[in-house]
C-alpha cells in the first residue's frame, strides 16, 4: 500500500481505493474534499498502474486544475500526471472538439468568443430581425439563450416552448444566432459544453472511442453541474462506469447559474450499483458551529442526509447581534472586531463579514472607513466604484456643476441616447469655435448645424439636466435622485433586463438611493447636495487596504464558498433579504443552503447579525429578523449580554410580520387539507381580484389562488413587473387598504 494513504482517514481511505464501478463522495463542509480526488488520482497511477491519460478528472476552476495536478505529483514525488487530462470543463471540451469538430461541420481552427463577442452577435442579429435592443436588452435574450443550452435545449426544442414576449422573441433571435455562429466558425462558451453532445449523437464512434480512452472519470464539485455537463460525463462514463463525482448537496448555490441539483441527489438512481462515501470529519470548525449548520440545513426536505462532526473541541456558542438599523448593525461590527483584535490576539486578516447582495457592503465601507478598519471587497468592486453608481454620482457632479466636462462625457450617453463619438466630437468643434463649455455648446445645438436626430437627442438631454438643476435648488438630495432615476429610467431598464448582474445593479441603485433619503432626513438645512457629494469624493479616494494583507474581508455569501476564516459576521439576516424573497420552496431550500455555507467558513466564531429597520429602495422599512436565526439550536446561541437567546417558532413570527406602511399582512395560510378553490382562496383570504402589495414587486392584483396550507400559491399581476406566481407561505404580502 502507498505510504500517503496512512494520511487519510477511514472513509476517504475507502474512497479513494474504490476504484471499479461508480463513486459518489459526499463531502461535507471542510472535510477534505480536494484531497480525496487527488490521493484517488494518484491512488490510480501509482497503485493501480492506470496511464495518465486513461484518467479524466474534470473541475470548475483553473486553480483547483492546477493545485490537483501539482500534487499529484508531490505525492508520487515525480512528473507522474503528465498525460493527465485534467482542467475545467470548459477547457477539456475546448480541447477535444479542437480534434473531433471536424465531423460536424466546423473547422479545428474555431474561434471561441467570450461574452462581449457573444452580445455583439446578438445585436447584429436583433438588427436583422428588426428586434429594437430597448424592446428586449441585449443581456437577458444572452441570459436566456445561456440557460438554453446549459439545460441542451436547442433551437427548435426552445421555440416550442416559448411562451411570454422575451422567450418569443429569444427564440428568433437564437436560432438565427446559432446560424452564424457556424457561419463564422464560432463557439460561444456554452457550446463548449453542448458540441461536445452534438458529437456524440452524430458520430456514434466518436463516443465509443472516447468511453474507451478514459477509463476514469473523476468530478469535483458535482452539485454545481449543469444538465449539458451531466450528459457529456454520463455518455463518456457509459462503457465502464467508472465515474467518481465529489460534492455536496447542501452547498449547492448556484441554481441561477444553471446548477442542477437534481444530478447529486440521483447519482444512485442512474447508478443503482454506486458506492457512496459520506464524507463528515470536518478540520475546520468547531462543534458548534457544526451543530448550528446541521440544525438549520436539516430542515430542507430536498437533501441527502448527513450530520457533520468537528475534530475539535465544542468551542464558543454563536452570538446573535440585534441593532436598531443597518447602521448601527454595521457598528457594532467595527466594534467587536477591534475589541477582539485588541483582547483576543486577533488580526484584521482573520475577519470576514459576509451579506446576501452587494449593495449591502456600501454601508459597512463607511463605518469601516470611519473607525479606520482596513477592508477589501472580495467578489466585486467597492460600492462607490461600481460603474452605476459611478453613472448616477456624475449626473449629481453635473448639475451642481456644469463645466464638469468629465461628468458630462460619463453620462451624456447614459442611457443610451445614440450619441456617439462621432456626434461627440463635433460638440466638442463647435465648443471650442464658439469658446464656450461642452454643455453650452449642446444648449445651442439648435443654432449649429447639426443633424436633427442629434439635436432631438441632445434636447431630451437638457431637459433632464435641467429639471434635476430646478429640483436641487428647493429638494433634498434624496428628492432629486428620486427625479434621476425617473426622468431617465436607468432603474427600470435594468429591471426589464432582469439578469442577476443588472439586478445587482439594480439594487447598488436603489442602496444609494437609500443612502440619499438617510442623509437628507439627518441634513436638513444644509448644503446638501455639495455635502452628500463630498462624502462620496472622500470614500472613493480611500484605499481599501491599508496594512499590508492585515484587512477584513468583505464579500457576498456566494463569493465565499470555498473559503474559512477564524470569525465570520453573517449581516442582514432579515427576512427578505436572508433568505432572499423566496417564493417557492425550492428557493428558499437553496437559500438555506446558502446559510448553511456561511456559517460553515468560520473556524472559531460566529456573529449572528440582523437590523429592527433598514432603508430599502429609499425607505425606512420595519424589519423581522430571519427565520433562520430561529433555525438554529437556542442552547448554542447567546447574546450579546451572554444570555442564552430564546427564539420563538417560525409560524409565531409570521404572525407579526407586517408592522409598516400601513397594510395588513395576508395571514400565513395553515391548513393541511385538500380543498376547491373556493376552500382554497378561505385559507388565507385572498382570492381573484384581491389588492395586494408586495416588498419588491409593488402593487397588484390576485389573478388566482390554488392549493391550501404550506403549498399555498397566488398568481398575481403587478403593476410594475409583470405576472408572478408565489408561495403565499413565504411571499409576505399585504392587502392594499
Amino acid at each position: 500500500m502507498i505510504d500517503f494513504l496512512q494520511q487519510l482517514n477511514d472513509v476517504q481511505r475507502q474512497a479513494v481505493q474504490t476504484t471499479e464501478g461508480p463513486v459518489m463522495v459526499l463531502a461535507g463542509a471542510g472535510s477534505g474534499k480536494t484531497r480525496v480526488i487527488t490521493y484517488r488520482i494518484a491512488y490510480l497511477i501509482g497503485e493501480e498502474n492506470v496511464a495518465p491519460h486513461q484518467i479524466l478528472a474534470l473541475t470548475f476552476t483553473n486553480k483547483a486544475a492546477n493545485e490537483m495536478r501539482q500534487r499529484v505529483d508531490e505525492l508520487l514525488h515525480s512528473g507522474s500526471s503528465r498525460g493527465l487530462w485534467i482542467g475545467t470543463f470548459h477547457s477539456i471540451f475546448a480541447r477535444l472538439l479542437r480534434n473531433y469538430i471536424h465531423l460536424i461541420g466546423y473547422d479545428g481552427n474555431f474561434s471561441i468568443y467570450d461574452s462581449d463577442d457573444s452580445k455583439s452577435l446578438i445585436r447584429q442579429v436583433m438588427k436583422e430581425l428588426n428586434i429594437p435592443v430597448d424592446a428586449v436588452p441585449v443581456n437577458t435574450v444572452q441570459g436566456i439563450i445561456s440557460k438554453a443550452k446549459n439545460s441542451f435545449i436547442l433551437p427548435d426544442q426552445f421555440h416550442a416552448q416559448a411562451s411570454d414576449y422575451n422567450g418569443q422573441k429569444a427564440a428568433q433571435i437564437y436560432e438565427v444566432y446559432v446560424r452564424k455562429l457556424r457561419e463564422n466558425n464560432a463557439l460561444d462558451f456554452d457550446d463548449l459544453l453542448i458540441k461536445p453532445l452534438e458529437l456524440f449523437q452524430a458520430q456514434p464512434a466518436v463516443l465509443e472511442q472516447l468511453q474507451h480512452y478514459f477509463r476514469y472519470i473523476l468530478i469535483d464539485e458535482y452539485q454545481d453541474t449543469n444538465k449539458a455537463q451531466y450528459l457529456v460525463a454520463k455518455s463518456l462514463a457509459a462503457k465502464h462506469r467508472n465515474i467518481f463525482v465529489v460534492g455536496d448537496d447542501a452547498q449547492s448555490i448556484y441554481s441561477w447559474r444553471g446548477a442542477d441539483i437534481t444530478n447529486i441527489l440521483n447519482f444512485q438512481d442512474d447508478y443503482p450499483e454506486a458506492s457512496v462515501f459520506k464524507l463528515v470529519e470536518n478540520y475546520r470548525s468547531t462543534q458548534t458551529i457544526l451543530q448550528a449548520a446541521n440544525g438549520v440545513i436539516k430542515r430542507n426536505r430536498r437533501q441527502i442526509e448527513k450530520e457533520l462532526v468537528s475534530r475539535q473541541s465544542s468551542g464558543e456558542p454563536l452570538t446573535l447581534l440585534e441593532s436598531f438599523n443597518e447602521k448601527r448593525e454595521a457598528e457594532k461590527v467595527g466594534e467587536y472586531i477591534r475589541t477582539w483584535k485588541l483582547t483576543k490576539g486577533f488580526d484584521y486578516k482573520d475577519f470576514a463579514v459576509f451579506y446576501r447582495t452587494n449593495a449591502q457592503s456600501r454601508v459597512l465601507e463607511d463605518i469601516f472607513r470611519m473607525d479606520r478598519i482596513p477592508y477589501r471587497i472580495f467578489g466585486s468592486v467597492s460600492f462607490y466604484k461600481r460603474k452605476e453608481i459611478k453613472d448616477a454620482v456624475a449626473y449629481l457632479r453635473f448639475i451642481r456643476n456644469d463645466q464638469d466636462t468629465e461628468s458630462l462625457l460619463r453620462i451624456i450617453n447614459f442611457p443610451p441616447r445614440k450619441i456617439g463619438e462621432v456626434s461627440i466630437g463635433k460638440l466638442r468643434d463647435y465648443a471650442l469655435t464658439n469658446n464656450s463649455s461642452l454643455y453650452e455648446a449642446i444648449l445651442k445645438a439648435e443654432e449649429a448645424d447639426f443633424p436633427a436626430r442629434l439635436r432631438n437627442a441632445l434636447q431630451g438631454f437638457i431637459a433632464v439636466i435641467e429639471q434635476l438643476k430646478d429640483i436641487a435648488k428647493e429638494g433634498s438630495v434624496y428628492d432629486v435622485l428620486s427625479a434621476l432615476y425617473e426622468s431617465t429610467g436607468i432603474t427600470s431598464l435594468l429591471q426589464a433586463e432582469n439578469t442577476p448582474e443588472s439586478m445587482a445593479r439594480y439594487e447598488n441603485l436603489q442602496e444609494l438611493l437609500s443612502m440619499a433619503r438617510d442623509f437628507s432626513d439627518h441634513n436638513e438645512g444644509t448644503n446638501g447636495l455639495n455635502d452628500f457629494l463630498n462624502g462620496i469624493s472622500l470614500a472613493t479616494d480611500y484605499e481599501e487596504v491599508q496594512e499590508d494583507d492585515n484587512y477584513v474581508s468583505l464579500m457576498t455569501v456566494h463569493a465565499a464558498k470555498g473559503l474559512e476564516f477564524p470569525v465570520v459576521f453573517i449581516t442582514g439576516l432579515e427576512e427578505r433579504l436572508f433568505p432572499l424573497n423566496y417564493y417557492e420552496s425550492d428557493e428558499l431550500e437553496e437559500e438555506r443552503r446558502l446559510f448553511y455555507v456561511a456559517v460553515t467558513r468560520a473556524q472559531q466564531k460566529v456573529f449572528l447579525s440582523w437590523a429592527k429597520s433598514r432603508y430599502y429602495y429609499g425607505q425606512p422599512q420595519t424589519c423581522m429578523k430571519s427565520m433562520f436565526i430561529d433555525e438554529v439550536d437556542s442552547s448554542i446561541l447567546i447574546t450579546e449580554s451572554g444570555k442564552k437567546q430564546s427564539n420563538g417558532s417560525v409560524s409565531e413570527k409570521k404572525q407579526s410580520i407586517e408592522r409598516c406602511n400601513g397594510r395588513t399582512p395576508v395571514p400565513s395560510s395553515v391548513s393541511k387539507s385538500g380543498g376547491n378553490s373556493s376552500s382554497d382562496e378561505r385559507s388565507s383570504g385572498l382570492k381573484s381580484g384581491t389588492r395586494v402589495h408586495h416588498a419588491m414587486f409593488g402593487p397588484g392584483i390576485v389573478l388566482s389562488v390554488q392549493g391550501t396550507g404550506e403549498r399555498q400559491k397566488a398568481k398575481i399581476k403587478f403593476r410594475n413587473v409583470g405576472e408572478k406566481t408565489l408561495m403565499v407561505q413565504y411571499a409576505n404580502l399585504t392587502f392594499e387598504q
